[in-house]
């Protein structure tokens, strides 16, 4: 019986799942040889190379730390702005029964959400607790203190309780109300022209990483012009002569972003007993709050995107400046 004849071309064709196969396992194989070749470059220089990542870790940190310093003053600020509490000083001669009355009257209001009454005695009391005070209290004859109501707006006031302050200062029985609205809004405004100064300043920062990693990379690929110019005539692409400096300015990135932590976190302990000890004596259990989990995850990405940026930039600028020519 006859063989069956095969058709022309059978042995040539190739499955294309196969092809796709090849394709992608190649294309693994060239990544993972320029991670690791740019990784050992940095191994070859470790002075250059620390000195490169310390000159952007301190880029980097700089604006980090201005940011996470308004971050802290801002949260503590919120405190403030949450002790809505409007102090109200009646005339020394309204008697308590009318004090409590006029309590009772400004608590009825919508924008009111609660009033509490502090009593002479009660005043006298409070600063017999200061020790500088204790001594002074005990040479007056009488109690000189007023009494005093905290008017507590409701929580969602949108002019802060300036509107029930108003109304305060034109009841009869008022000497003096005390709302710290005015130096509240001048503390937001600080904050934010303080977010905006970290804003532009990040920004010059962020631009002179760029700068410093672009410039390492154009000397490394300086000193292996002659190397490119071959890979080139042998037909290498732009993309695979660029790979291993793409990886090479993400490793620099990277450990600019780990030493900027590293930095940060070096700072809050350096700060931490001087404000402990300045928050205690306010009677404040206020503590510095570091970038936290996400926030430190979130630098290390912008610091290897920064790497790999600037790298890019010096790879691209020498790829399109030097092009093959006959040897």
């Amino acid at each position: 019986m006859p063989e069956p004849r095969k058709k022309p071309g059978g042995a040539r064709q190739k499955d294309p799942r196969a092809n796709a196969g090849e394709r992608l396992r190649a294309w693994r194989e060239q990544h993972v040889f320029g991670l690791v070749s740019s990784l050992g470059r940095i191994a070859q220089r470790p002075w250059a190379t620390l000195l490169t990542v310390g000159v952007m870790a301190v880029a980097l940190a700089l604006p980090l730390g201005l940011w996470l310093s308004l971050k802290n003053v801002e949260r503590f600020s919120g405190h403030l702005r949450d002790a809505r509490e409007i102090g109200v000083f009646l005339h020394p001669e309204v008697p308590l029964d009318r004090a409590r009355a006029l309590a009772g009257e400004i608590a009825q209001r919508a924008d009111v959400d609660e009033v509490l009454v502090t009593t002479p005695e009660d005043g006298l009391a409070q600063f017999r607790q200061m020790d500088e005070l204790a001594t002074a209290l005990d040479a007056l004859d009488g109690n000189p203190l007023p009494a005093v109501l905290t008017v507590v707006p409701v929580a969602d006031a949108t002019d802060g309780g300036a509107a029930v302050a108003a109304a305060m200062q034109v009841l009869p029985e008022a000497e003096i109300v005390q709302h710290d609205a005015v130096w509240r809004e001048r503390l937001d405004r600080w904050l934010a022209f303080g977010e905006r100064v970290v804003i532009v300043v990040g920004l010059l920062l962020g631009l002179g990483t760029l700068l410093v990693v672009g410039n390492t990379v154009r000397l490394d690929i300086a000193a292996r012009a002659e190397e490119i110019g071959v890979l080139q005539l042998l037909g290498a692409t732009d993309r695979f002569v660029r790979r291993p400096f793409l990886y090479l300015g993400a490793w620099y990135g990277l450990g600019a972003g780990l030493l900027t932590l590293a930095i940060l976190a070096g700072a809050g302990l350096a700060l931490r007993p001087t404000l402990a000890a300045l928050a205690t004596s306010y009677g404040s259990a206020f503590a510095l709050e570091g970038p936290g989990a996400a926030g430190a995850a979130t630098v290390l990405v912008v610091a290897v995107a920064l790497g790999w940026v600037g790298a890019r930039l010096a790879s691209g600028h020498h790829l399109r400046l030097h092009r093959p020519v006959e040897l």
